[in-house]
Order: C-alpha cells, then structure tokens, then sequence
C-alpha cells in the first residue's frame, strides 16, 4: 500500500469512527399458517397452483371461502377461520396482480367446482377498490428492524396494501405508501362481495351476519420500507456529503393521508435517517387509540448542513401541507437530538432584532443587505407555526453539547462538505468581511451549530416556545444528581427546558427513541392530546 493510500484509509476510519461517536447525536411464497380445515384442503391446493387459470383459482378461493363463512362462530384461530382468512387474502392478491389486474374491481362470474358471482364493495367506510396498486402478504415481509409484532387476531385476510404511481404523488415514499388492510368476503349463496377493511380505524366489522374482531398486522405496513444493507454508512454520508441527499429532503407519509387523523411527525437527528423511527412508530401502533386517532408520518434530511437551513425546509414542507390539506388536524411534532432544534424551531418566532440583540453589529451589518425573500433571510427570521399544537423533545442539545466544540466535533466540522449551490447562495448573500467577523469566513453547518455557543441557539432560547412541549430526557440509568447527569452526548443542563409540561427521564443513552420507557412517555402524552381542545 502506497504511503498516500495509508493516509487516505486513515482519514476515512478517523472519519466513519468520528461520526459515528456524534451519531449518538441521532440514532405465492410459502406462508406460515394454523391448520386448514380438512374439507377445504384439496379445493385450497387447487387455488393456490400456479399451473390453473386464474378465473378457477378465484372460483375454488370463493368455495373454500363460503364452506368455512358459516364456521366462523367457533372461534378465532380454528381451522375453519384460518382457512377463511387465507382464501379471503389470497384471493385479493390474486385478482390485484394477475393479468395487470384485469380481473380486479369488476363484477366477475367464476365457476370452478361451483360458480360465484362476485363483485367488489364501494367505499365507504372501507377502502375504495383502485386506490391500492398491489397487497402483498405480511409474511413475504422481512421485518428487519421490528423486534414484536402488532397482530391483532380475528376474521379476514390481513394484507399491507401498497400504492404506488407514477409519477409520485406529493409526499409519497419512493416506495409507494402502505396501509394494513383486512380482507372480508361475505356470501348470500352463491354471491360474494370482497371488502378492503380498515383495522387501525374500525378494528370490528359485521362479517356473515355479525360484529366480529379483523385480523390485521401493524408491523409488516412499515417494515414493508425496508432499510438499506448499509444504514450507518447512508447516516454518516448524509452528514458529510449533503447534496448527495438533497433532492430526497422530505416530509413522507406512512400511511395514506387520513383527515380525521392527528399527524405526528417525527424529525430525526444527526447522522440519522427516518428508520430510527421504525421500532417507535411500531411501539406506538401497539395501542389501539393511538394508531385510530393518529398517522404518522416524517421529515428526512441530510444532517451535515447548517441547522437552520434544515429547519427552514421543514417549514416548507408543512406548508406544503398545508396547502394541499388545508383541513388537516394540527400537528405533533416529536424531535429526536439535533431534530429537537429543527422542532423548536417551527414553534418560536425570531425576528431580525432578536439576532441584532445577540450578535450586534454582525447582524446589523447581515440583515442591512437581505431582502425578505433572500434564503438568509429566511433562514434566520421566522415565526411560529400556530398549526402545531404539540411538541416532544427526546435528548435535545438546547444549549448544545461540548462534544461538539472539542476535539471530535473540530474534527468533524472540517470533513462536512455543504452543497455547492448553498455555499454560493450564502455567500452571495452574506458580505466575506461580515461572515469573517461572525465565525472567521467558515460557513457554519451542523456540528458547529451543535457547539455551546454557537450564536443561533443563544437567539432561539431566548424566545418563548409557542406550543405545549414535553421533555425525554436519557441519564444512562447511573446514580447521582440529576444536574449532572448526561446521555453520554448531551448533559442534562442542556436538554432541560424550565417551562415543560413534563420531564421524563429514561435509564438510556443518547439514542433513547425506541427504549420501552420513551415509547410509554410518548403514549402517555399522546393520550394527553387527545383530551386537549387540539386533539378533539
């Protein structure tokens, strides 16, 4: 190995250890069922053979289907109710995928032993027939980063509905956007109607005659989002490379857009991405009120740039909301570490003179040649959201954290590469001389904007945070006076906040968001808000 080369691999392992440090800134396959019942075996092996015409196939689901219809009333999970439930999933997957679909949302006359007549319900309170693009099975899902499922057992095919378009729609994960969905036939001899259910909202539904429980998985719909082999490389490169990541800075529904439901929208840290959020949403969809009253969905950016700017264009995207959904419910927002700052930030209002307050001549001399519209401008002075109702601070740096202004943190500044196009932007913005006085010409980005004194964080606590807010606090679960306590990146000093409606703390470390007792707080407070005027 060349002499060159050793430094280079050198820098790069300094560089992936060192931020990996400050990442604690963050953080018809074979299905697996009971028992079928008996009588309906061969008609089941019949409908699942690939080899059959598709037309007979969804003829021997519907007979498997009708035989054990009128067994369900000997309970969840006998033989009878699985053999249902599979020919009631299987048979929507079916008629979905085959053909590009032409069987699907028709009224179809399917003969195989018997022959049926079957037609797909309306919406209504179910979901419309088109609007998914494809259902797959929740066993075919990998559930990589799901340590316990939520399964709710009952009668139906549970599914993870997906649609995809193309073009995306306006917050739509590249992916497409998942639901669980319950699929239900019922029969009046030998007419069948199909229904997609909606379990998180209505988990009982009258099936053949009466209100039964919907089978349904919680987990699977997010897990369908399956993160990349590489996760921490994709979060350091987010930090030290931002405009690689740019263009897929966003907010993203995980679930299709519901305007009874309260959105909470969870920011994530630095050197993180939105999987940190899985095992939490997944945590939080174990309570029945929870995942009916509310929809989750998150902001995902790079983390190497300036905090501020990051915060701006999570303004933007809650206008956006705002404009397509103008009657959506108001907002939770619940921040993670560095996303705890891009929170506060939708919930204070600073004005120029709040920054001539603290940086003096600096700022009189920055703002003398912004324009309103300049992204400086922007940036730095805006006002509260009053659509946000809420706020969950979990290991937010306030007041910063010295990791951030030592050695690690120096060292990690000077491998943060911004956008080009912001560079230029904010230099053409801001005159060499002036940027020379505020921080000796280098433009500032995240982990210096994590540092205890870095000038913004001093603007931004000194004004009213505008909406209720919680605080989650790790203290690593060591003994001691709470004073001194610290989440091993962020000391207690810097994470309390005077005026909280709560302060809870939990025997983690910096990386709390998915612990037991976090997800419990974050309940809690869940459930608080649904009994406020903002979460009626």
């Amino acid at each position: 190995m060349k002499p060159e080369d050793r430094t280079i691999s050198v820098r790069v392992i300094a560089a992936v250890t060192c931020l990996a440090f400050l990442a604690s800134c963050a953080t018809a396959p074979h299905t697996v069922r009971g028992p079928e019942y008996a009588p309906t075996a061969k008609v089941m092996r019949e409908a699942r053979s690939a080899t059959a015409p598709v037309a007979k196939r969804a003829a021997d689901y519907l007979q498997a289907a009708a035989m054990t219809a009128p067994l369900l009333g000997t309970g969840i999970g006998t033989p009878a109710c699985e053999t249902y439930n599979a020919a009631c999933g299987e048979l929507t997957v079916l008629l979905r995928s085959s053909e590009g679909g032409r069987l699907w949302n028709q009224p179809l006359t399917l003969t195989g032993d018997k022959t049926y007549h079957l037609r797909l319900e309306p919406a209504g309170n179910i979901w419309a027939p088109n609007y998914f693009t494809t259902f797959e099975s929740p066993d075919q899902i990998k559930e990589k980063l799901i340590r316990k499922k939520n399964i709710q057992n009952g009668v139906g095919g549970a599914l993870v509905a997906v649609r995809i378009v193309d073009p995306p729609e306006k917050f739509m994960p590249a992916k497409g956007i998942t639901a669980p969905v319950t699929a239900t036939l019922d029969f009046h001899a030998t007419n069948a109607t199909l229904a997609l259910r909606r379990p998180a909202k209505q988990p009982t539904a009258i099936v053949e005659g009466k209100v039964r429980p919907l089978a349904a998985n919680f987990s699977a719909p997010i897990s369908y989002y399956q993160p990349p082999a590489n996760l921490l490389l994709v979060g350091v490169m987010g930090a030290l490379r931002s405009a690689h990541y740019e263009k897929k800075t966003g907010l993203y529904f995980l679930q299709p857009y519901d305007p009874d439901r309260i959105p909470v929208v969870f920011v994530h840290g630095l050197i993180s991405t939105p999987f940190d959020w899985v095992q939490t949403i997944n945590g939080l969809q174990a309570d029945p009120e929870i995942r009916k009253r509310y929809q989750f969905w998150v902001f995902a950016y790079p983390t190497g740039n300036p905090v501020l700017y990051s915060a701006l264009r999570l303004r933007e995207e809650l206008a956006k909301v705002d404009k397509l959904y103008p009657n959506h419910k108001d907002y939770v927002l619940v921040g993670h570490s560095m996303g705890g700052l891009l929170s506060q930030a939708q919930v204070t209002s600073v004005t120029r003179a709040d920054w001539e307050q603290t940086l003096g001549e600096p700022a009189i001399q920055i703002f003398a040649t912004l324009r309103p519209a300049d992204l400086v401008a922007k940036a730095t002075t805006f006002n509260a959201n009053p659509r946000i109702k809420r706020v969950v601070f979990i290991c937010t740096p306030h007041r910063g954290s010295k990791m951030a202004s030592g050695g690690i943190g120096s060292f990690a500044i000077k491998l943060i590469s911004l956008p080009v196009d912001l560079v230029t932007t904010i230099k053409s913005e801001i005159p060499a001389e002036t940027l020379m006085k505020i921080n000796n010409g280098r433009l500032p980005n995240s982990v210096s904007n994590l540092a205890p004194k870095a000038p913004y964080l001093a603007v931004l606590n000194k004004q009213s945070i505008q909406a209720p807010y919680h605080s989650i606090i790790g203290n690593r679960g060591k003994p001691g006076p709470l004073a001194d306590s610290t989440d091993g990146v962020v000391p207690y000093w810097s994470s309390h906040l005077d005026g909280a409606q709560s302060e809870c703390i939990v025997p983690g470390p910096h990386g709390s968001c998915e612990l037991p007792p976090t997800i419990a707080e974050l309940d809690r407070i869940l459930r608080l808000h649904l009994k406020s005027s903002s979460g009626r």
